[in-house]
């Protein structure tokens, strides 16, 4: 069976969907060969016609062009069908056509599908596929040939049977002839008896003629043997013996009609209603009493076998409509899928179980109408056969990404593995987790290889830090101690914060003095004792601040008389040049914020040039609020002295 991952031409001629199943499914399912059957028109009924005492027997009815389909043996392998054409092939009989047609279909079913099997190999490999060239079948030669011999002995067997026939239509005009020739000379009609029983004996002998001159040589024949018993001048008992024989033959015919009206094979059926049919007609006339009754109740039956036989073949018409709707709500369903919406194998696993299922599906679905079968199932094949040559195309683009992540992984394997021994503690340790980052970065690898990798990798990883743990142990210790010693440096300031007054300050210099000495703490806690010692350092500058500020504008306002009397002019004036100043230097402090706002999102933590910058803001802000309160405290001069 042909894959529909790949677009492999399909041998020709292939025309049966007969033991569809010889032929396994492979990953990615298979659809079977499109399914052709010859249709067979429905053939017309035979024309009744009354038998009357001049020739009355019905017009010969052509056979249909297709049997009753035969069970089909089952074919395992391509050599089971290249030993069964051979077998055939050196067989004096020949084989039906509709074997021939399913022998061939199966062979280039385990071509195609050995094809297919050997260009996914290719790609599996690394190969290119639009590269793969597939290798010759060394029984396709074999098989050629055997089917060739049989379509030569066909051809030869058809010439010998149009011979056959043409010598056949040349004895039946001379036996014509003579029966003419005897039912001219009615004087003789008695003594010649005999040699038109003979005739009427070779001509039920003689079968096969050409189709074109079935029905003018039956019409001949019956005209000529009717002329011939009106002048026979036998005796009754003579001409009743034949009438009665005839009737028991005619009689034997019905019956068998009859039982064929419900005989469980309806094609079959008609076939043998045909035969009788033709026997009917080379049976010879019955007692003019007899031949209307005998004549209807054969019509009767072959009417009712007909009938059935034609609903027959609109039953299959309709379920092949059926058919044909199911098989094009499964393309519909093929073609709505969204391949470009398909982003990782779980996906593309997930839709090609989906695809799988609409194959299985597929064939359980009978045949198609003829003109429609083709199409239908070359639809359906190119959707499959689109879908699964981009799944091929996705993973061997995953796969080729795969193979870079693990070249990659390999990479940073080989620098831990390096640097496992190393004793530059910092700067290694650094490096090692800077690898581990870019291990998680990295994706996926072959899943062969990654639980080694990992392993490794981790193995070197572990090896380095478990020694630096070690050779630090000591050291850790240490910068515990150092922590205690600052979280009790942060403790004692927070009480002098408490306690305040300008006393304190001796102490809490020699506290930050002390907290300078102590060495390194553990590299986790090290911001957050810096944070809580700043805190606690700016509250107790905070307040500092706010008394020497407070006792500054108290001085001011104390001494503003003797400044304006010492310096001369009023206080407007002081005023004036006071909010110059304040206007000066509230522009200034915006430009410092401006910048320290762009440059604090654009700086890492630690920059000298932010921190500075911030303490300057900081004391710009602390100056404009004292001279912001000396201007309040001009104006409450200036309006004490207007009262």
């Amino acid at each position: 069976m042909d894959s529909l991952e790949t677009n492999v031409t399909t041998a020709p001629e292939q025309s049966s969907e007969i033991n569809e199943m010889n032929a396994a499914p492979v990953e990615p399912a298979a659809v079977e060969e499109p399914e052709t059957v010859v249709e067979t028109e429905t053939p017309a009924a035979p024309e009744p016609v009354s038998e009357t005492e001049t020739a009355a027997e019905p017009e010969p009815v052509s056979e249909p062009e297709t049997a009753a389909e035969p069970a089909a043996p089952v074919y395992t392998t391509k050599e089971d069908v290249v030993n069964r054409v051979k077998e055939i092939a050196q067989s004096e009989n020949l084989a039906e056509k509709q074997e021939l047609d399913l022998l061939k279909q199966l062979f280039y079913k385990f071509h195609n599908t050995e094809i297919q099997e050997a260009r996914q190999a290719f790609i599996d490999g690394g190969g290119e596929p639009e590269k793969f060239e597939p290798q010759i079948d060394p029984l396709e030669p074999e098989f050629r040939a055997s089917m060739q011999l049989i379509r030569d002995r066909r051809a030869a067997a058809q010439e010998e049977l149009e011979r056959q026939k043409a010598d056949n239509l040349k004895r039946k005009l001379e036996i014509l002839e003579r029966i003419q020739q005897l039912a001219s000379t009615p004087e003789e009609a008695n003594s010649t008896f005999d040699e038109f029983k003979a005739l009427q004996a070779e001509w039920k002998e003689i079968k096969l003629v050409p189709a074109e001159r079935a029905t003018e040589l039956w019409k001949n024949y019956q005209l000529y043997v009717e002329q011939f018993y009106d002048l026979l001048k036998l005796g009754h008992e003579l001409r009743d013996y034949d009438f009665r024989k005839n009737l028991e033959a005619k009689t034997r015919l019905c019956e068998e009609a009859e039982a064929l009206i419900l005989a469980p094979e309806v094609v079959a059926a008609y076939n043998q209603m045909l035969i009788l049919n033709q026997e009917w007609k080379e049976t010879g006339p019955v007692a003019r009493e007899f031949r209307e009754e005998i004549w209807n109740r054969f019509k009767t039956a072959t009417t009712a076998i007909y009938k059935r036989h034609q609903d027959f073949f609109e039953a299959r018409k309709a379920k092949e409509e059926e058919n044909l709707s199911q098989k094009t709500a499964l393309c519909e369903q093929l073609e709505a899928i969204s391949i470009d919406e398909l982003k990782t194998s779980s996906q593309w696993d997930e839709v090609t179980k989906k695809i799988i299922e609409m194959q299985a599906a597929w064939k359980t679905i009978g045949f198609a109408p003829q003109k429609m079968n083709t199409a239908i199932f070359e639809r359906f094949r190119k959707g499959c056969d689109q879908f699964f040559e981009k799944k091929a195309q996705f993973f061997q683009t995953l796969k080729e990404s795969l193979n870079e992540n693990l070249a990659k992984k390999k990479e940073l394997v080989e620098k831990a593995e390096s640097l496992k021994d190393s004793t530059e503690w910092r700067s290694t340790g650094d490096i090692l987790i800077n690898l581990q980052k870019q291990w998680k970065e990295i994706g996926n690898v072959p899943h062969k290889y990654s639980e080694e990798l990992w392993k490794r990798f981790v193995g070197a990883c572990d090896q380095f830090f478990e020694a630096r743990q070690q050779a630090t142990a000591g050291v850790r210790d240490e910068q515990n101690a150092n922590k205690e010693q600052k979280l009790s440096i942060i403790e004692q300031l927070k009480e002098l914060a408490e306690k305040g007054g300008d006393e304190i300050m001796q102490q809490v210099k020699e506290l930050q003095k002390k907290w300078n000495e102590v060495g390194h703490v553990p590299f986790r806690d090290k911001d957050k004792l810096y944070k809580d010692y700043r805190e606690v350092c700016d509250k107790i500058y905070g307040a500092l601040n706010a008394s020497q500020a407070k006792r500054h504008l108290n001085n001011f306002r104390n001494n503003l008389a003797q400044k304006i009397e010492k310096e001369g002019g009023s206080l407007s004036n002081e005023r004036q040049r006071m909010m110059r100043a304040y206007e000066r230097m509230r522009d200034e402090l915006n430009t410092y914020e401006n910048n320290l706002g762009f440059l604090s999102s654009n700086s890492k933590k630690g920059n000298t040039l932010v921190d500075s910058m911030k303490k300057k803001v900081e004391k710009l802000r602390d100056e404009l609020s004292l001279l912001a309160q000396k201007i309040k405290a001009v104006d409450e001069q200036i309006a004490n002295e207007g009262k």
